[in-house]
Formats: structure tokens, C-alpha cells, sequence
């Protein structure tokens, strides 16, 4: 049997990983900028990472939602203090793309409301509603394209408001700063009146911090800085530091009852043990701390680039704008000075989304190379 081929590949093969450094096949040594888009936040193999999968591992891997887990109770717990956001509830998954499903389903569910705001830009996963809210037609199949979706400019209340005017809006979903489209941001200004919008117009905001959240943009979640509350957190990436998890934080107006959502994996024994391990070496490392620093730092090197570059996004989810197309110097990145480093549908940005523990070494690895290679 063959694989299914739908990635194109670089001809690459890790077989070992630590710190912000793979090695492969071959034994060469990659510095990985890109952290599998954006999920390796602590670090590959993390110490205390490995040592909370395998004494999990000992004890119990996995049971259904069909019995207690207190694991899952201690997680909501550390989640809620880490983020400050001790009022919400927490619902598990798998994926980003699970949590955006679950936020939007819950969302329909609590407005009677069918149709959907998204931005334009915008990437929201690859299931039925999540891929149809994301501005990319050649990913969204016919039976995704049924779903009723809007797509409006990022940081324009007054589109916005005209649509949400309509009254028949059950969800508005944005990415504060937003990943594959090309780290546009969302204004402080428009965050704080989408959130007054929706609540106007009794519509559930949903904040898609998949790949922004934990830690990555120096807050907790991207959104916090603006001080609204939206109706539904979606998170993932950075969660489980490799291993598969996804939740959706809810807000406390929100009624549970039984049977409203679910999931055969989500919330597993070891799926839980991984993002309490990265919770504690958040803490521990101080790691949001250091992705401000190490903004600090990127922007600095930043100026000095024989090439005038544009720096875009916060924290360690960071991009550089060129004045032209990127692949051939994202490919000399790895070829000649063995790089790894991201893209987006901006094609002049190259994408920079590294463990939340890298240190200034590490990026001037980058800058120098750049210096290098930049036509």
C-alpha cells in the first residue's frame, strides 16, 4: 500500500529531536524555527515532558469519557490559573480543527443561528464548518461549501456591523493574529467592538487561538491584551507539545447538558498529562517572558538586514516581510544552513515560529544566514 500523497515534501528524514534542534537520518543537525507550525513549545523532548508521558504511560493510557478522569479536572484547574480565565469551562479534543468544529457547533447551538462570519485571510482547519470560515476556496470541498459563510476585511467594525445587522449570525470567529493568512492582526479597537457587536447582536465571538495561544505570543492567549471575553476559546498547537490535543474553553453563560458535544479521544490520559507537563515548564522556564524578550531581540537583529524587511506578529509568532517571493530563500535556509522556517499565503513572508525556550543564539543563527542570503 501506498501513502496518500497530498504533502510535498522535503527530502528530510528526523529520527532524533532536542531542544530547538533535529537531527536526521543521516546525522545532520536542522535548527527548527518552525516548530512543526507552531506546536513544539517547550522544546523537543523536554525532560519534564518525557518524564510526565511515561509515568503516565505506567499507570493508565487511555479510558472513554465514560468514566471519571481527574486528570481532566486537574488540567481545567492549571488552565484556568495559567490564563487567568478561571470562570470558563473546558471541553476537550483532539485537533485544532476538532476545537473550531466543536466552538462552532456549540455556538449554532446556543443562538438557533446557522451562519457564520469569518475574515478574510483567515485559516480555521481542514473539518466541514472550520475549512468552510477559511478564505481558501481550493481546500473547501462541495459538501463544506453548504455551510452559510461570510467573509469580511479584517479590522472593519463597520462591515461588521452591517452584517451582524442582519440578525441571523450565530458565530463571528477570528484569529487575532492570523497564522496561515500571514500574521495580519486583529486591531485592539476591533476586537473590544466585535465583542460589543456580538453581544448587540446576540452572536457568539470565538477567538481561534490554535496556534496563537499558550504562551506563543508573549500572553497566554493573543486576544487578552484588548481585555474582551469571547464566547468560546479555541486552542491546540502549542498544547500538548506534540502530542495530539485540542480543547475549547467556554464562557460561564453557556449551558452544558448531556450528550451536546463529544469525543472518543479527546481529553485522554496521556493527552492531559502532556499539556500539564507544558504547563509547568511554562511556568517553571518562564517562557512567556522570555517570548516577549526574544521579540525584543528579532526586532533588533530585524534592522540591521542588508534588505529593508518588514517585521510582523508578536512574541515568537513572528514573520519577515521581504519585497519578494520567499521559496527560494526559505529553501537555501535549509539546504545551505540547515534552517527550518515556515511560509503562508503571503508568499513574501517567511514565518517564524520556534520553541517558546530558544535563545538569542539560536535566532542570530537565522540572521546570520540571511545576511548571507539575501539577494
Amino acid at each position: 500500500m501506498d501513502l496518500f500523497q497530498v504533502y510535498p515534501l522535503f527530502e528530510i528524514t528526523p529520527v532524533k529531536a532536542e531542544g530547538c534542534w533535529i537531527m536526521d537520518k543521516e546525522g545532520n543537525q536542522y535548527l527548527d524555527l518552525y516548530g512543526g507550525h507552531a506546536v513544539i513549545s517547550i522544546g523537543h523532548s523536554h525532560p519534564h515532558f518525557v518524564r510526565g508521558l511515561e509515568e503516565q504511560l505506567n499507570r493508565i493510557a487511555f479510558y472513554s469519557n465514560s468514566v471519571r478522569n481527574p486528570l481532566q479536572e486537574t488540567l481545567a484547574q492549571e488552565l484556568g490559573r495559567a490564563s487567568g480565565l478561571e470562570d470558563y469551562r473546558l471541553f476537550l479534543c483532539n485537533s485544532g480543527a476538532e476545537a473550531n468544529e466543536n466552538a462552532l457547533k456549540l455556538a449554532s447551538f446556543q443562538t438557533g443561528k446557522a451562519k457564520v462570519i469569518a475574515f478574510e485571510n483567515s485559516f480555521h482547519g481542514r473539518t466541514s464548518a472550520a475549512v468552510a470560515a477559511t478564505d481558501n476556496p481550493a481546500i473547501v470541498a462541495p459538501l463544506n461549501a453548504q455551510h452559510d459563510v461570510c467573509f469580511l476585511p479584517l479590522n472593519d467594525s463597520g462591515a461588521l456591523e452591517k452584517e451582524l445587522a442582519k440578525g441571523d449570525t450565530g458565530a463571528v470567529i477570528l484569529e487575532s493574529i492570523q497564522g496561515v493568512g500571514g500574521l495580519s492582526m486583529a486591531e485592539t479597537s476591533f476586537l473590544k467592538q466585535a465583542d460589543l457587536l456580538c453581544r448587540k447582536y446576540q452572536a457568539v465571538l470565538i477567538a481561534d487561538e490554535v496556534q496563537s495561544g499558550f504562551g506563543r505570543t508573549g500572553d497566554f492567549f493573543a486576544f487578552q491584551p484588548s481585555g474582551i471575553r469571547p464566547g468560546i476559546i479555541s486552542m491546540a498547537k502549542g498544547m500538548g507539545n506534540g502530542f495530539p490535543i485540542g480543547g475549547i474553553l467556554i464562557h460561564p453563560e453557556f449551558k452544558a447538558r448531556h450528550g451536546l458535544l463529544g469525543t472518543t479521544f479527546g481529553g485522554n490520559h496521556l493527552a492531559c498529562a502532556a499539556s500539564l507537563a507544558v504547563l509547568e515548564v511554562l511556568e517553571k522556564e518562564e517562557l512567556l517572558e522570555n517570548a516577549r524578550e526574544m521579540e525584543t531581540h528579532f526586532r533588533h537583529r530585524a534592522e540591521g538586514l542588508p534588505e529593508p524587511v518588514r517585521v510582523k506578529g508578536r512574541g515568537l509568532m513572528l514573520g519577515l516581510e521581504f519585497n519578494f517571493e520567499i521559496a527560494g530563500l526559505r529553501k537555501r535556509l535549509i539546504e545551505n544552513h540547515r534552517i527550518f522556517t515556515g511560509s503562508s499565503k503571503n508568499k513574501n513572508l517567511l514565518r517564524i515560529l520556534p520553541p517558546l525556550n530558544i535563545d538569542r543564539g539560536s535566532l542570530d543563527l537565522l540572521f546570520n544566514a540571511l545576511e548571507k542570503e539575501i539577494p
